[in-house]
């Protein structure tokens, strides 16, 4: 059985519509393009398990056939609206819980699903039922802020969603979140370094005379007791004062624990509240005993550092996407309609209709996808099919929206349902995020079994004393003690410093990291599948070889600054020749004839075909074309030169055959090189026992070269957007599968996959989609990715480790009767500093 249901009239292996339906004798197996079908035959057909659709580490078990089908047809139920919410705010699994419920108690929701890791929650409703407006409102409560991540598809309309895309990726630019946590933490700084002064100065000192007879503090003595006035004072002043700092900077924290509790799913967050507020509640009860034991310190300092943590991590992710280059924009917002009488107007993408024309200059962007109706004009796919050769598009041809005129300027008219094709890899790649579910933090796993444990023991330990006759106060006070000296509140402490300092040590190694579990879940991984073009090689076509006559080749280059087929812009760029001057590096290894005289270039007659030019260049005949316009116009090529065409193919390389008077002099071989250093990258990674695949819409000679790598297990070469993903399903079946790509038709493969790694050089759209952006372009970062990806993880571990060093000196101290503030600050300062010096450390070694 296919990963796709399979029908007449659909793609076997990814569900793309047939151009020719299937039929009875092909037992209703065929495919969209050869790709797929080398795809179904290699990787066989085996059915998805259940949650494969999610990435392992990031699911919440919920991914069932139907969420296969809702990312292939990328459209809500008929008579529903799908709406897409960006969430500020979400960062946990238990956010995701909690807003997803939030989301079902509405009234006409359907289905809702929300992942953390890409901020975004996916609604299906009843657009009579519940508003847009009404969701937005709803879910903007507790601290979350909800927007529209786009206009939504709604009901009534095709799988393809209209919306436009945001012209950034989330996160590049700095939200109210980050504002208002940057606030509470200079609150928490500043004022909780204010009121910790008296503490260092009076009340640590005077626990330290009480145990120590040292003369120097024998002026502490009884200088901190309840019964005197000036106690009396501080004590409750300090109640006011913690209590600021706890409820103002602590908010987050305290919002985290509350959502814990009514998800019922125990995490780190709870811990430090318990912590904060048993301080914060013991004070209160020492001084109705008359004690002088209080720990507001403990309350400001857990409630001031977790905060600083968190603010710290935010400010590296901040930084960390600030880093990226800037990235392309593959959707277009408004289109020119041309009346056909020379004048256009300019319209909103959304409001144009099928059969309408619009004008597309040279270097613009298709708004929509439609039929080109007055040409010839050469359009780059690359950022929708992947292939690295820029096409010729002749009168009567399909555009993919989203593609780039390159040269001339083209008159489309809109499709059927005046969308684009950017449009639904952009709805595909949603569907994918908002069911891309993020993982329990260890720390927040390791919350749930301790919580539980250390509440029971608080909870006998109280009863036991009224048990016991000690008095209901004392009881309380025991209580609490327990939660105050058993709560690893600092595991909230040790998760957002490690995370943001391995985010930090990544981003000083050019590799942007947008979310913290994708260092577990890198190390996991058994498959990394590369996409060619603009991945495993530049994505820029350069002359690569020329062997032809010097002045040729100057001619040649005259007559393509005329052209708009595939290889004009590099042979124009490389020969271009000023007063005879040949630009091109390349031109020394061209053949000098006794024509070549330095002198302008005069064209005096110039013909486009659909595989080549023909002009007449300083009164000689010069045809530049492929073997097929040779023969087509009767010009001799000798058999030496038809060899090397045929050696010259492959690899992502264009033969071009130059000539003059009749016959053909030489060869210009344009091509996309591979990226300096992938062979290594793949080696290294082999040697590891990583299966390497290497994925592209190019055709197969594109793909001879990797496949001939000892470690390139799989090279598939002409496979559509649709089919990558479907790949990527397939081979997810046999591991953990990493997809490393960098364009707009990557974007769902890199959605789908356990984990997705985009080039700097890539699209605003695959970089949104990917967890982890390379943003200096080098494809070597991909192997340090997997270095540091192993080292944090042994980090976080070390880490989590260290923050029970605080519970350790607290329950000794406490077993000797020996816990007061001041053994209390001892602890966190062990345990925070430990963690803090662990942190700083380097990774790995450069």
């Amino acid at each position: 059985m296919a990963t796709e249901s399979t029908c007449p009239g659909n793609c076997s292996l990814c569900g793309r519509e047939l151009s020719i339906p299937a039929t009875e004798n092909d037992e209703e197996v065929s495919f969209c393009s050869p790709g797929c079908q080398d795809v179904y035959t290699t990787l066989g057909a085996a059915e998805p398990r259940e949650r494969d659709i999610k990435p392992s580490g990031r699911e919440s078990g919920r991914a069932t056939e139907h969420n296969i089908a809702d990312n292939r047809d990328n459209g809500p139920s008929d008579g529903h609206a799908r709406t897409f919410f960006r969430i500020d705010g979400m960062y946990s699994v238990t956010c995701e819980a909690f807003l997803e419920a939030v989301a079902n108690g509405q009234e006409g929701v359907i289905d809702a699903e929300a992942s953390y890791v890409t901020e975004t929650i996916r609604i299906e409703h009843e657009p009579d039922g519940v508003s847009k407006t009404e969701l937005r409102e709803a879910l903007s409560t507790l601290g979350y802020t909800a927007s529209l991540r786009e206009h939504a598809s709604g009901a009534g309309q095709e799988a393809a969603s209209t919306a436009r895309q945001a012209q950034e990726t989330p996160g590049m630019q700095k939200r109210p979140d980050d504002n208002i946590l940057e606030f509470r933490y200079a609150v928490g700084l500043l004022f909780g370094a204010f009121l910790m002064m008296p503490y260092v100065a009076i009340v640590y000192p005077a626990h330290l005379a009480s145990v120590f007879n040292w003369e120097f503090l024998e002026i502490f003595e009884g200088s901190f007791q309840p019964s005197g006035a000036g106690a009396v004072f501080f004590l409750r002043l300090y109640l006011v004062l913690s209590g600021i700092i706890l409820f103002f900077t602590g908010l987050p924290v305290l919002r985290g624990a509350y959502i814990s509790l009514k998800m019922r799913r125990p995490n780190t967050d709870l811990l430090v509240a318990i912590t904060a507020l048993s301080a914060y509640a013991y004070g209160t009860v020492a001084i109705l005993l008359g004690r002088n034991d209080v720990f507001f310190d403990l309350t400001i300092v857990v409630a001031a550092v977790v905060t600083a943590a968190m603010f710290y991590e935010s400010a590296v992710k901040q930084r960390a996407l600030g880093q990226l280059t800037e990235l392309t924009v593959s959707q277009v917002n408004t289109a020119e309609v041309y009346d056909g009488e020379g004048t256009t107007r300019e319209v909103a993408v959304e409001e144009l209709t099928s059969g309408e024309r619009v004008l597309v200059r040279q270097g613009e962007r298709v708004p929509v996808d439609g039929v080109l109706v007055e040409g010839p004009c050469t359009v780059d796919e690359s950022v929708v099919t992947g292939e690295s050769l820029p096409v010729l598009k002749q009168t009567g041809d399909d555009v993919v929206g989203g593609s780039i005129v390159t040269d001339d300027a083209a008159i489309v008219q809109v499709g059927e349902n005046a969308t684009s094709s950017i449009d639904r890899i952009t709805t595909a790649v949603w569907n994918l995020q908002s069911a891309d579910h993020g993982v329990q933090r260890h720390a927040d796993q390791l919350a749930s079994r301790i919580v539980g444990l250390i509440g029971g023991i608080a909870l006998l330990v109280g009863i036991g004393a009224v048990v016991f006759g000690i008095g209901v106060l004392e009881a309380i006070r025991l209580f609490l003690l327990v939660l105050l000296v058993g709560s690893p509140w600092a595991l909230g402490l040790s998760t957002p410093l490690s995370v943001a300092t391995s985010l930090n040590e990544a981003l000083q190694r050019g590799i942007v990291v947008f979310d913290e579990t994708v260092f577990e879940r890198l190390r996991d991984i058994d498959i990394v599948v590369f996409d060619k073009t603009g991945t495993l090689t530049t994505g820029e076509m350069d002359v690569i070889e020329a062997d032809a006559p010097t002045d040729l080749l100057e001619m040649a280059a005259e007559l393509e600054n005329r052209a708009s087929h595939p290889a004009a812009k590099a042979i124009a760029t490389a020969f271009a020749s000023e007063a005879g001057d040949t630009k091109s590096p390349l031109s020394d290894g061209g053949r000098s004839t006794e024509s070549d005289i330095k002198h302008s270039r005069t064209v005096s007659e110039f013909t486009s075909y659909a595989s080549g030019i023909e002009g007449v260049v300083d009164g000689k005949e010069i045809l530049v074309g492929n073997l097929d316009l040779y023969a087509e116009q009767g010009w001799e090529v000798s058999d030496d030169l038809k060899l090397r065409v045929s050696d010259a193919r492959g690899f992502g390389r264009l033969p071009v055959i130059v000539g003059r008077d009749g016959t053909a002099e030489g060869i210009i071989v344009v091509g996309d090189e591979p990226r300096s250093g992938w062979d290594d990258v793949v080696t290294r990674l082999g040697n590891q026992g990583t299966k390497i695949v290497v994925l592209t819409g190019d055709d197969e000679e594109a793909t001879d070269f990797f496949s001939q790598h000892d470690f390139v297990t799989h090279a598939f070469a002409d496979v559509p957007p649709e089919g990558k993903t479907a790949t990527i399903r397939q081979l997810k079946s046999e591991g953990q599968v990493a997809m490393v790509g960098d364009g707009t038709n990557d974007a769902p493969a890199l959605a789908a996959a356990h984990l997705g790694i985009t080039l700097g050089s890539g699209t605003a759209l695959a970089a949104d989609a990917a967890d982890i952006a390379i943003a200096d372009d080098k494809i070597s970062s991909v192997e340090i990715a997997f270095d540091i990806a192993s080292a944090a993880s042994s980090r976080v571990r070390q880490n989590n480790r260290l923050a029970l060093v605080y519970n350790g000196l607290a329950i000794s101290a406490t077993v000797v009767g020996l816990f007061n503030p001041l053994t209390a600050a001892v602890a966190v300062i062990t345990s925070g500093g430990l963690i803090a010096a662990n942190s700083s450390r380097t990774l790995i070694e450069s």
